[in-house]
């Protein structure tokens, strides 16, 4: 049980051990935080692949790993990318009604004067 030194070299066998004995693959993560070792496993009981690190750059990657590997684990493919269509032609904005002046200047009329009852409050001594 050597640890593997690149990142690309594991990930591939990794992924290919897995896709040859999918019944028996066993993947194991751990983490030590004192340490702040990442330490990686996979094995099928007759070949094991190990890679440890230190690095932050790492849990990327491990996290795109991991992924691809439990949506193997799930018999499932990645989603699909939908794209939406542009619009052929830009619509119309429609524009919202025009008030007649006559309204608005009563309506602000009244509120001029609703507001100057308001201020007529007597103040308490």
């Amino acid at each position: 049980m050597v640890y593997i030194k690149s990142w690309k070299d594991f990930r591939t066998a990794a992924e290919s051990l897995y896709e040859k004995s999918p019944n028996r693959a066993r993947w194991v993560v751990k983490y030590n935080a004192s340490k702040g070792i990442l330490d990686l496993k996979i094995t099928d009981n007759f070949q094991c692949i190990k890679y440890k690190t230190k690095s932050s750059s790492v849990v990327n990657r491990f996290e795109a790993l991991n992924l691809s590997l439990m949506r193997k684990m799930q018999n499932r493919k990645p989603p699909a990318l939908v794209q939406i269509p542009a619009p052929s032609a830009p619509s119309p904005v429609p524009t919202a009604p025009t008030v007649p002046p006559v309204a608005a200047a009563s309506s602000a009329g009244e509120s001029a004067a609703a507001s100057a009852s308001k201020k007529k409050k007597s103040k308490r001594k």
